[in-house]
Parts: C-alpha cells; sequence; structure tokens
C-alpha cells in the first residue's frame, strides 16, 4: 500500500516477440529475463498484489516457478502485434476485481529493464 491505496503490479510477458524471440524467458546471466523483475516485484513492500500477464504457458510455467502468480492465461486477441499494452492491462485489472479486490494504483512491470531495484 502506498498512504492507504491499493497497489495491483502487473507485468505483461506475451510469447510472441518477433525481435529476439521468447526474451521475456531468455537466460540473462543464470536467470530468465522476467525472473528479475518478479524478484523485486515480490520484495516491494508497496505492491499489494503481483501477477503476470502472459499468452504462453511456457512463460506462465517460468514466471511461477520463480514465485509470480499467473491467475490466467491471456487471451490470444490481447497478445498479437498490434494489440496494446492499456487493452492488457484492463484486462489484468478487470481480472483482479473479480476476487471483490479494487485497487487504487495500477503498475506496469516491464520484464524487459531487469535493473529495476524495489
Amino acid at each position: 500500500m502506498i498512504n492507504g491505496k491499493k497497489v495491483l503490479a502487473v507485468t505483461l510477458a506475451r510469447g510472441g516477440s518477433k525481435g529476439i524471440p521468447q526474451k521475456n524467458i531468455h537466460d540473462v546471466n543464470g536467470y530468465p529475463l522476467i525472473a528479475y523483475t518478479i524478484y523485486e516485484c515480490l520484495k516491494s513492500q508497496y505492491i499489494d498484489k503481483y501477477i503476470v500477464s502472459t499468452d504462453c504457458e511456457e512463460i506462465a510455467e517460468i514466471a511461477l516457478s520463480h514465485g509470480a502468480e499467473v491467475p490466467f492465461i491471456r487471451p490470444s486477441k490481447l497478445a498479437s502485434d498490434s494489440a496494446s499494452s492499456a487493452d492488457a492491462l484492463i484486462h489484468a485489472v478487470n481480472w483482479a476485481k473479480k476476487d471483490d479486490d479494487n485497487y487504487d494504483i495500477v503498475v506496469e512491470a516491464m520484464a524487459t529493464n531487469p535493473l529495476k531495484k524495489a
């Protein structure tokens, strides 16, 4: 929580990257790229819930194995080259609201910049 406001953090990790195939799970110094983001988000004292949104079972399995929650597989229409990250984030927030969880702040924690700190 931040000043009494609930925080949802979401990492969008689609499997269909064209520049670097499977970039989110590409090995970087012994860990999948996404693992660095997972570890820091789980350490954060400000994040109330952290989830990974992906359309790829392999990414989901790797995220789960590093401690992330992967509550759904994102629909393919929200994981195409033409889909916006905003639409994918809205999908994740709407999923979280199904559990009667309302969040005041939504953070996109991008897997492609692994040098962030909690």
